[in-house]
């Protein structure tokens, strides 16, 4: 494998549907906290649908509740500076106000060639796999990134 990059899924079923004022907040701050990914370094891509964006229109099995967010980073490092070093952290400590508990892993992290750009069934598909195997090469955590060189 050639230069490579770091992708990532994570998905949730919300408790309500847009509109609804028990998810308001959380569509009230989906602009800014997608600039604040735009805007940080190691961000190189992220899942937009056809309005371009943000993913919402994107479901999981076509359940308009179940959401996915997709992303492409430079490295964990990364990331994990977006997702816990920035207002970005604030909304993860409220996902359970916003989305439904999830049994077992709601995130997955894995290696792609640079330039690829994964699409949804590919993440989901990862989201599986680790979901089956547990931590390994082909998908992995935050939690066990390092162990796998990201």
């Amino acid at each position: 494998m050639g230069e490579r990059e770091l992708a990532q899924i994570n998905v949730g079923r919300l408790r309500a549907p847009e509109g609804d004022p028990q998810v308001a907040d959380f569509f009230e701050n989906l602009d800014r906290i997608n600039a604040i990914a735009e805007s940080s370094d190691g961000f190189i891509w992220r899942l937009v649908d056809e309005d371009g964006a943000d993913a919402t229109g994107i479901t999981v099995g076509g359940d308009p509740l179940s959401l996915l967010n997709m992303s492409v980073w430079r490295d964990a490092a990364s990331l994990a500076a977006y997702v816990y070093r920035t207002d970005h952290a604030e909304v993860m400590r409220e996902r359970a106000r916003f989305f439904e508990p999830h049994e077992g892993p709601f995130q997955a992290l894995w290696f792609i060639e640079a330039g690829h750009r994964p699409t949804p069934q590919e993440g989901l598909a990862k989201l599986a796999h680790l979901r089956e195997h547990g931590p390994t090469e082909a998908a992995f955590t935050f939690a066990s990134a390092s162990r796998f060189g990201a």
